[in-house]
């Protein structure tokens, strides 16, 4: 078909709202078009290129790890990855994930870079897509038991073992992950560096964010839905209003305030 006898409306409607391919001849029409705007979607179309392009240079970076593995013959690399290290209630949640070859959501990334539109869809994508997934949780009350950090080797050892078909070997977040008997490699800023690290840390954040909106109903006036257990003013003012939840881990020191306790000796939060 001749685009150039298409409406502007009905070749953006196309080209860019559809994403129907363009091949070299009809582009080179277009490029000629007397219509401002024909040559306007024209700069879309290459524009969403380039993007795509960039995109996949991105995502092939971060394969960085996982391509050698690959490559020496080991298909179920896992990446580990936790959320909810520093708020003052609820649970640590870390997550493993097992991708295929052939999986790069467009967009996943670092938990933390994404807003919460972005996690819930690559979520869902990951969730769907993967070999395995697996989600270990270490409660309030072994965060208080343990420490923070202790917690959160325990809830990623208990995502990894969750795993089936179990990993043959482990990317990890800046850390090892004890008691597991597959080789693994901690990697300093990986969810950032690694698609496996990020899938499992997109995972683990989506996990506990939905925890936290369900105790927002269980324990009102918190605003647990909207903070997450983090201590922004809001969950502070709260905390000296209301006093500590069941929720509350009593071993950080804005929580040992509002009970009018000593913090306890070398806590970090």
């Amino acid at each position: 078909m001749d685009l150039t006898q298409l409406s502007v409306a009905e070749l953006r409607a196309r080209l860019v709202t559809r994403g129907e391919p363009l091949g070299e001849a009809e582009a080179a029409a277009l490029s000629a078009d007397p219509r401002a705007g024909a040559r306007s979607v024209l700069a879309a179309v290459e524009r969403a290129r380039a993007a795509n392009r960039a995109e996949g240079r991105r995502l092939r970076r971060l394969l960085e790890f996982e391509t050698p593995l690959w490559a020496a013959g080991l298909e179920r690399i896992a990446g580990v990855d936790e959320a909810g290290v520093g708020p003052l209630a609820g649970p640590v949640v870390a997550a493993a994930v097992i991708l295929p070859r052939g999986l790069r959501p467009r967009g996943l990334d670092d938990s933390k870079r994404l807003d919460e539109p972005a996690r819930d869809r690559l979520a869902a994508e990951v969730k769907a897509g993967a070999v395995a997934w697996g989600v270990g949780i270490a409660t309030h009350l072994e965060v208080d038991a343990l420490n923070v950090y202790q917690a959160s080797l325990l809830a990623m050892r208990r995502a990894v073992e969750a795993l089936s078909p179990a990993p043959q070997h482990l990317l990890v977040d800046a850390r090892r992950v004890p008691g597991v008997p597959w080789p693994q490699q901690g990697i300093v800023k990986g969810d950032a560096r690694s698609l496996s690290i990020a899938a499992a840390s997109v995972i683990a954040k989506t996990t506990r964010d939905a925890l936290l909106v369900e105790a927002e109903a269980r324990f009102p006036g918190y605003g647990f839905a909207r903070h997450k257990g983090y201590g922004s003013p809001q969950h502070l003012e709260a905390l000296r209003r209301l006093g500590p939840c069941e929720l509350h881990r009593r071993s950080f020191a804005p929580v040992r305030e509002a009970l009018g306790i000593a913090p306890v000796q070398g806590a970090l939060f």
